[in-house]
């Protein structure tokens, strides 16, 4: 496949005020797909940034053209309208009726560019009891009901930090955003995208509400995704970590066989009452040996597998480096290229 030579946003502009987690990675999806993006920067760091991400250059500005800003001084509000005067859209993430307050809300800002998509990134929306409320990633991911599908009979649930509750918000507001600017193009119209990081979760959590409603998680009975062995994570002998995820029954007998477990009839696959016993010996058929030997058997295979990989492992990993998934700059910070790739046709 040739790549395409002019990213598909190309001659996009959207205007970023500076926020933490979602909006600015939402605006750099949108840069990583050819749209240019100025960054109206605030006159301090937040402190939430310097404790977690330390002093260093953001990898989320890189790329964009940074305007330093203080919107409460004279004439700062002009400067700003004048800017989204010749914009397609906007990306802001503060409270609900922070912009309003500023002078900077919906009807001014539409006033003066009718064409312009004003996208609102918050983790409640814009209405709603909770709407003005403080809140992070975990919050957002509880309230949608889908945290409690993570955790295992007895056990916590948890999920990577920040990558399902923000970066799915950040991606449901790259989407509106290119959805309201087709829609603006067409009617000369611009619009209000509200998205709320719960919103887009529990929107992303489709396939999971269809296997919820049929009782396979979430529920009583046994779930495949929590009880059975043939999808889960298992210890090594060098105490790094295999995943399998043999859910269906060609993929489970070609598991047996590479496992060399004749004595297991793949045809009893979705017998829970075998699980318990069977997962107990896949535990320790899975402990006897290092990450890498299991990988020299199964990786590349159909038997659904793949080794858990720190970030570090991760970049260096033939696939990833074969389809350019990662950077790794000079300091040695790990960062993601954008998605989907783009071809001729």
């Amino acid at each position: 496949m040739t790549p395409l030579q002019i990213p598909p946003l190309t001659g996009l502009h959207i205007v970023e005020f500076e926020g933490i987690g979602p909006g600015p990675l939402a605006g750099h999806m949108l840069l990583q797909m050819g749209a240019r993006i100025t960054l109206i920067q605030r006159p301090q760091a937040s402190d939430v940034t310097r404790r977690l991400a330390g002093a260093g250059a953001h990898p989320l500005h890189a790329g964009k053209q940074v305007l330093p800003l203080d919107l409460k001084a004279p004439g700062a509000v002009a400067q700003v309208l004048d800017l989204l005067a010749g914009a397609d859209a906007l990306i802001e993430g503060n409270r609900p009726g922070v912009m309003e307050r500023l002078g900077l809300g919906p009807a001014v800002c539409l006033g003066r560019n009718p064409r312009l998509v004003y996208g609102r990134m918050t983790g409640w929306g814009q209405s709603g009891p909770l709407a003005h409320a403080a809140g992070h990633d975990l919050n957002y991911l509880a309230l949608t009901g889908l945290l409690a599908l993570s955790a295992r009979p007895g056990e916590r649930p948890m999920a990577p930090p920040t990558v399902l509750g923000d970066a799915g918000g950040a991606l449901g507001l790259a989407f509106g955003i290119v959805c309201a600017v087709l829609q603006a193009r067409g009617s000369g119209l611009g619009t209000v995208v509200d998205a709320a990081i719960t919103d887009t979760v529990a929107m992303l959590g489709g396939i999971a509400h269809w296997v919820h409603a049929s009782g396979g998680i979430g529920g009583t009975a046994p779930s495949a995704f929590h009880d059975s062995p043939f999808y889960d994570v298992y210890e090594c002998a060098d105490a790094k970590f295999i995943t399998l995820g043999a859910l269906e029954p060609q993929f489970y007998a070609l598991l047996l066989q590479k496992l060399d477990l004749p004595d297991v009839d793949p045809r009893s696959q979705y017998d829970s009452a075998l699980w318990p016993a069977l997962k107990a010996r896949f535990t320790a058929l899975f402990k006897g040996r290092p990450r890498d030997a299991w990988c020299a058997l199964l990786e590349g295979t159909d038997v659904c597998f793949a080794p858990v990989l720190s970030i570090a492992e991760a970049a260096k990993h033939p696939h990833n480096v074969a389809r350019g998934v990662f950077t790794v700059t000079a300091q040695g910070a790990v960062q993601a290229a954008g998605a989907p790739r783009f071809s001729a046709a």
